[in-house]
């Protein structure tokens, strides 16, 4: 009888261990490049929102009608993009027949904030002090005609770029959609063995919030949209849906939003008349109170409950590193710095597990 060859034991491979230095100067390395290149991470982490949407949707077409998740993810991305070209389909041409009734009618409205002030002692406060600013700071330059067409090139640069990143972040929230636990798995290889389960489970609570943060932001979206086109509405302002509906889209910006779906509402309520416009500035008042001080603490109860002043501060702060992205997504990078601060600092680095 011979004797058979034993299997040799794999020899173990030595591992790389990097020292302080070589960590540090990775780090740096890092923490640069995310700065140079912080808006395409601002647009992955948009992409990551969008994706985690559209795997709701597939999740519930999954239960309710047994459709498969990569099958669900399209149908919801196709419904979406459908929708949007419906709702511009529908309410652009009259959007731009009330365009052109808002410009011709700027001059009177003008007119008749002038007059308004005049009468007032705060607009004749205001008066003076634009009155000595011109007087102290000269006439401004007429412009020729190269900086008017600057102005148009660079108008129509900006536009198209923003189309062209809308485009390319929908395309990668659709790959990440149907792929995600692919994703998921490549970025849990990143972390060391020891910390990957650890890494797994924050991951997972910070999609969590994410998803009953976003279902709780749509739901105050959509009672904000029927509530500010249905006073829109009783008070006669032109295309009040559609102003609604830029209300509600706006309001994912705290604090912001509002001004922003405010203005062009009041604008188009000056087609109509002064007076309209001011009762549209109250309409708004009065939604974005109801909104900030009874909705949005009801619906924060079911879904992601975060400090109104760290909202504030994080606006800020996104605000004037990343500018209107950063203001955009303010609220969910505040809500995983929060998650992450949590479970890695105050639970792993200083110890501290006895409740949040």
């Amino acid at each position: 009888m011979t004797d058979r060859p034993t299997a040799q034991a794999p020899v173990p491979q030595p591992r790389l261990r990097p020292g302080p230095v070589a960590v540090a100067f990775a780090a740096a390395l890092l923490l640069a490049a995310a700065w140079q290149w912080s808006n395409v991470l601002l647009m992955g982490f948009g992409a990551i929102l969008i994706a985690i949407a559209l795997r709701a949707g597939a999740a519930f077409l999954h239960r309710r009608a047994g459709l498969g998740v990569k099958p669900g993810v399209l149908l919801c991305a196709l419904a979406a993009t459908l929708a949007i070209l419906g709702i511009v389909a529908w309410a652009g041409p009259s959007i731009s027949d009330q365009f052109r009734q808002l410009i011709g009618s700027l001059p009177d409205a003008w007119r008749q904030v002038e007059n308004w002030l005049g009468d007032s002692p705060v607009g004749q406060f205001l008066e003076r002090r634009i009155e000595n600013a011109q007087e102290g700071g000269g006439a401004a330059p007429t412009g020729s005609l190269p900086s008017v067409f600057g102005y148009l090139t660079g108008t129509l640069t900006t536009v198209f770029g923003s189309l062209a990143n809308g485009v390319l972040l929908v395309t990668v929230a659709i790959f990440l959609a149907l792929d995600a636990p692919m994703y998921r798995g490549g970025a849990l290889r990143l972390v060391p063995p020891s910390y990957r389960a650890r890494a797994a489970g924050i991951a997972d609570e910070l999609g969590r919030a994410l998803g009953r943060w976003m279902g709780g932001q749509a739901l105050d979206m959509v009672l904000v949209a029927l509530v500010t086109g249905l006073g829109l509405w009783l008070l006669g302002v032109p295309l009040a849906l559609v102003l609604g509906l830029i209300a509600g889209l706006t309001n994912i910006i705290p604090v912001v939003g509002p001004f922003l779906s405010g203005i062009p509402a009041v604008l188009f309520a000056m087609t109509q008349g002064f007076d309209l416009a001011v009762w549209v500035a109250v309409l708004f008042v009065v939604v974005q109170q109801l909104e900030g001080n009874l909705l949005m603490p009801l619906i924060q109860r079911f879904a992601a409950d975060l400090p109104p002043a760290l909202t504030v501060l994080a606006i800020l702060a996104f605000g004037s590193l990343f500018g209107f992205a950063g203001v955009v997504l303010a609220t969910p990078l505040l809500l995983v710095s929060i998650i992450l601060v949590k479970r890695i600092y105050v639970e792993d680095v200083l110890g501290d597990r006895a409740g949040d």
